[in-house]
Order: C-alpha cells, then structure tokens, then sequence
C-alpha cells in the first residue's frame, strides 16, 4: 500500500503525493472563449465600483448598512421592519443559483464569481505583464535571488498590495456609502483608527488570498463547489470533455484527442478536464479555447470541449429543460412573485412607538403622563408631512421638536409625552392607541401601553 500510486481523486488536486502545496503555473489563455469573458468580467467590475456612486432619488443604488439596519436594493429602501421581504429576497437568489446550477452547472463561478474575476482578469493579467507567461514564472521562482527578480517581485507585490487596498475601500462603501467614505477619507486617521485599523486588516487578507492563497479558495474552501455533487445531474450542462470523439486518445486510434495536455497547462485550478466531471473545474471555458486551437491545427473540428451534458455527450438529450429544472423554475416562480407582491404592498409608513425604558408615570393634578419613544418610516417616495394624535383615548401629546416632515424613503426618531385624564385611567397599564395622520387623513395606527397607578 505504501507503494501504491494515488488516484487524482484521493487528494486535493493542488496538493502533492507528499501533501505539499503544488503551485499552480497556469498558461495564459487567449481565445473566443477567453474574450467573453474578459467583457463580462469588465463590465461586473465597472458595476462593482461604479454602484456606490449611482444615485436613485438621492440614494445609493445599492447600500448594505448593517451598522444602521437599512439596505437599499436598486433603489428600494429596506429596514429592520423589512427583514421578512428581504428574506424572500435572499431566498430567491438561493433558489436562482439552484436552477442555475442545476441547468448550467458551474457557470457562475467561471463567469461572475468575484474570486475568479479579480484573481484572472485582474491580478493574473499584472502577473503575465511582470513575469511573463507559465513557463518565465516557473523559471523566475526556481532561479536564485538576483537584482532581476528582486525587481520583477517587488513591483508585482507593491501592484498587488494597493489594488487590495483599493479593493478594500470600494468594498467599504457599499456598507457606508459614497459619501460618508469621503467624509472619512478627508478626516485625519486618528478620528477613525479603528475602521482605518480594520481596513488594513481586510486589505491584507485580499492581499494574502491573491497573492498566495489563489485557486485554494475555490477547489478547498468555498462551499458552492461541493454543492455540485448534489446539485448536478447527468443532463446539466457544463464544460465537458467529449470522451465518445477523443477516445482512445494520444493518435493510437480514432479518437481526435492527441493527448498534447494543453487543456490542463491552461486550467487555473490544474485539473484534467479529461478525468470527467470534478468539483475544482470552475467552468471559465480555457481548456475549451486551447483543445480548439489544437483541433485547427490538426485540421480536426472544434468542440471536443465544450459546454455539453452527459446525457448530450452520450447522443440521449438535445433540450436543457428536464422535470426537475422546471419544478425548481415554478417554486422559484411563486417565490418571488410573492417577494414582489409584498414589496409593493407593504404599508406607506412603519411606525413604532414604545415607552421609554426605565420611566415610570408622572403626576399632575388632573392628568397622568408617560414618556414615550416614536420612529417613524417613509416607505414612499413622496414627502409627508405627519401628525401624531392618540385616538383611543381624550389626550394630549407634547412633541419633543416641531412638525414631523418626513422626506423620500426617511426615518423620523423622537421624544414624546402623552397626558391623560386621571379618570380614563383605569389600571396600571392601560392600552392606548395612536394614529398618524398626513394632511388630516389617517395613514396609520399603533397601539401601545400606558402605565399608571
């Protein structure tokens, strides 16, 4: 047994037979394929950066403010009260990256994965320009240390250090916002040494991930890849390797495959994509490009990679749709049309009132009073301009502050004292119940307890 050779699949693939780490010298990819990509990939990261900065009726077109509790999705404004429409939301993305899966397998992760963009079209390509293509890395690694390499080093980990800053700071304003990123940005370091602190931090770690860690983020770390083997099934489409044209492979027969290992020099996560479906294939399509060039050069037809199923490679399936893609399409269907319906038939407003915590009633003459605190939502788009009466009972309200006037998609938080009539106070906590109203017409209504004696 100690003699015997390990399959690919008893280790990880970017693992020696010593279990030492097997860096990986992928070849630079270029073809029909690879420049799809490339535009796909530019336009998410021109989204990426460009989000924080698009305004939709004054707001951010995306905002993530955890620290707030308010997130805005395109346009829509979310908060706290929210979280049931938000998760049918994320519930929905869940269920379409199912289906996704489930019908094109691991497109995602090749395509629109941030992990993939940023590490190959973005810090690869740095990386090809200093270095030069796999063999010169290869070459450049093994090499002693000279001025040459010291150079080539220094400038390619001095690029990758600020674009992880950058990255970092672009990262940072989808949680706080264009706007109170500046603010920060033109305040001294030591108004904000925590968040500074803590932007070095995740700066390092994007450093750390594309520098050195790379390609083990996808085929040992991130959980959708493993999702495969429960997700795919033998009509999904993925890239694939048409075993029933290339074999027996390497000319000894009539199979088209010469065994040349260009798919695998160029696979950023080192796989032989020959060995059939496997959890480390991304699905970025380079093998695809470079079996097609070997295929024109040996005057054979493309397409012996290529996005394909199983079944479509066995002659037994020509549509993508099967019983189960549509039964997931129809409950993601329901999902989010209800997600829809809930979001465009929420409340106008979103009131809470509570009484003050730790605040017993006060006593007057003829009157009883509890201090209470209100917050108010505009879930429209439209300025109102509100009045808070108590409906319930013959009271008086006394505002801490003037006139509420809420704003587009704003949030009012106060102060108030309500007075009742000791004689309509018949228990020490009695329930009452207030009404918002804008330009005397009733929006809302809130109940709420009143103590007494």
């Amino acid at each position: 047994m100690a003699n015997q050779k390990l399959d690919f699949r008893d280790y990880p693939i970017n693992w020696n037979e010593r279990g030492g780490r097997k860096w990986i010298y992928a070849k630079k990819p270029s073809g029909k394929w690879f420049n799809r990509r490339t535009i796909v990939s530019y336009i998410l990261l021109l989204f990426w950066v460009g989000v924080p900065f698009i305004r939709v009726n004054g707001n951010p077109l995306i905002l993530l403010d955890i620290a707030h509790r308010k997130f805005i999705i395109f346009g829509a404004i979310f908060w706290a009260q929210d979280t049931f429409i938000l998760a049918l939301l994320m519930l929905s993305f869940v269920l379409f990256v199912v289906l996704f899966t489930v019908t094109f397998g691991r497109l995602w992760c090749g395509w629109t994965c941030p992990q993939t963009i940023f590490l190959e079209m973005v810090f690869r390509k740095i990386e090809y320009l200093i270095e030069g293509d796999y063999r010169e890395r290869h070459k450049l690694d093994n090499s002693p240390w000279t001025t040459k390499k010291i150079v080539k080093k220094t400038l390619k980990h001095g690029i990758f250090m600020l674009i992880s800053v950058a990255m970092t700071n672009v990262f940072l304003m989808w949680f706080i916002g264009s706007d109170r990123w500046l603010e920060m940005i033109r305040e001294p370091i030591s108004q904000n040494i925590s968040g500074f602190l803590v932007m070095l931090l995740v700066s390092a770690f994007f450093y750390w991930v594309y520098s050195f860690f790379r390609e083990q983020i996808c085929t040992m770390v991130c959980p959708y890849g493993r999702m495969q083997g429960v997700l795919l099934d033998s009509k999904s489409i993925a890239v694939t390797y048409d075993y029933v044209r290339g074999e027996p492979r390497g000319g000894q027969g009539d199979g088209d495959c010469t065994d040349c290992k260009q798919c695998i020099s160029v696979c950023p996560t080192g796989i032989d994509i020959r060995n059939g479906s496997q959890l480390e294939c991304i699905n970025c399509t380079a093998c695809i490009d470079q079996c097609n060039k070997i295929m024109h050069v040996t005057g054979k037809p493309p397409g012996l990679i290529r996005y394909a199923s199983e079944a479509q490679i066995k002659g037994q399936q020509n549509s993508i749709w099967n019983a189960r893609n549509r039964a997931y399409s129809v409950v993601l269907l329901f999902i989010f049309s209800f997600f829809v319906y809930t979001l465009f038939s929420r409340p106008v407003l979103e009131t809470t009132i509570l009484r003050s915590p730790g605040l017993l009633y006060q006593e007057q003459d003829t009157t009883l009073s509890n201090v209470y605190n209100i917050k108010i939502v505009n879930k429209t788009h439209d300025e109102l301009p509100l009045e808070l009466r108590v409906i319930s009972h013959d009271g008086k309200i006394q505002m801490a502050g003037n006139t509420i006037i809420l704003k587009d998609q704003d949030m009012y938080e106060s102060t108030f004292i309500l007075f009742l009539p000791k004689s309509e106070v018949t228990s020490d906590k009695t329930e009452v119940e207030f009404g918002v109203f804008s330009n005397n017409e009733l929006i809302e209504t809130y109940k709420a307890s009143f103590v007494g004696p």
